[in-house]
């Protein structure tokens, strides 16, 4: 008797890929830990199919059973839970919802109204918002924002007068500009506007395990770091982030820093540790300072580090820095990983960053068996 009903409870399972990796015990015990997994489970009692991170009240196990994917649920006569969304319909709209609103405020001289991008949406205020928020980790104003301070940017890069910067990116005054200029650029608009002009910065290269290296510096520190290119596409980089300023190959000069980053790759047993000169917007500049928190040996996804930060919706921004850092390795966001945990993009590489991050999970293994 217990065994046939031991069939029944069960009977669902008979079809799926996971039951052969995991127990039924396994099973029931993500769904009631709303821990993501490659099922679904559906609720006899409900006629509905949930992702087993479903926030739905746990259902009792007598009535659950397991499937592989929509399919199969459906063909039993299952239909997708609301709330968790399993067939991904209502994510699909709501992105392009959200990317339809990023279209309207990049074309928009002026910065839309919430109301505006609401009523063009077809949702309410609020949900819209909710909707933004989730999947930018940005209210529509933050966005735009960040869109004028990008225009204020390249256009100042660019070598524009600031005025005709300042107007063309939207801003009332140049004094609202020059009032956070430390926020919006990282420098002040004549700074930008000079693009390194004046300044000097001295370059060395070296071979490294990774083929060759760069690395440029100002007076104030380590501006740039860069490998695995030919020199000319390293140097045409550094220009590209410079492009008024003097470089100049000064081995010696740097001999010092070369040798640090050498030195990292073969053993990054610790930070490697130099003076730089980082120069973003002041939220970059937290982001980069935050992957610096990161021990070698170890990683974090990028909303880990978003709530590292106390900024836990802001994981598109997070990656945009992430992804504008100069001096990687000094600045480890190899360190940063998908949710997922696969890899994700990387400036230099994938299989680089998977080396090196290899190489600092054994150098950190070799010292807690040393003891050191």
């Amino acid at each position: 008797m217990a065994d046939r009903a031991a069939n029944a409870h069960y009977g669902g399972m008979k079809d799926t890929h996971m039951i052969d990796r995991l127990s039924h015990d396994q099973l029931w015990d993500q769904v009631i830990r709303r821990e993501p997994g490659d099922f679904l489970y559906a609720v006899t009692t409900m006629g509905v199919y949930c992702k087993p991170g479903c926030p739905s009240p746990p259902p009792l196990r007598k009535n659950v059973r397991y499937f592989r994917n929509c399919g199969e649920a459906e063909a039993a006569g299952f239909r997708a839970c609301k709330r968790c969304d399993p067939k991904g319909t209502r994510a699909r709209l709501a992105q392009a919802v959200v990317q339809d609103a990023c279209a309207a405020i990049e074309a928009a001289e002026d910065i839309p109204s919430l109301d505006a991008l609401a009523d063009r949406s077809g949702y309410s205020r609020f949900h819209f918002l909710r909707m933004f928020r989730d999947h930018t980790g940005l209210t529509p104003r933050s966005y735009a924002e960040g869109v004028r301070a990008r225009r204020l940017h390249e256009a100042l890069a660019g070598g524009a007068r600031v005025a005709d910067a300042v107007a063309g990116a939207g801003y009332g005054s140049e004094s609202r500009v020059y009032e956070k200029a430390g926020e919006l650029l990282g420098m002040t608009p004549g700074a930008l506007r000079r693009g390194g002009e004046g300044e000097v910065i001295r370059t060395a290269v070296a071979d490294c395990p990774f083929g060759r290296l760069l690395v440029g510096a100002t007076d104030r520190g380590v501006c740039f770091i860069g490998f695995a290119e030919p020199d000319e596409a390293l140097l045409g980089d550094l220009r590209q982030r410079f492009p008024r300023a003097r470089i100049v190959a000064d081995d010696a000069a740097l001999a010092g820093a070369v040798r640090a980053v050498l030195d990292f790759l073969e053993e990054p047993k610790q930070a490697l540790d130099l003076p730089l000169d980082l120069r973003g917007t002041a939220f970059q500049q937290r982001v980069w300072r935050t992957l610096c928190r990161i021990p070698p040996g170890e990683t974090r996804s990028y909303g880990e580090l978003a709530r590292m930060m106390g900024d836990p919706r802001a994981v598109r921004a997070v990656a945009r820095s992430c992804a504008r850092n100069p001096v990687p390795l000094a600045v480890p966001c190899h360190r940063v990983i998908g949710s997922d945990g696969s890899l994700t993009g990387y400036r230099w590489g994938v299989p680089r960053k998977r080396a090196l991050l290899d190489k600092e999970r054994a150098a950190a293994v070799e010292q807690v068996v040393s003891g050191r």
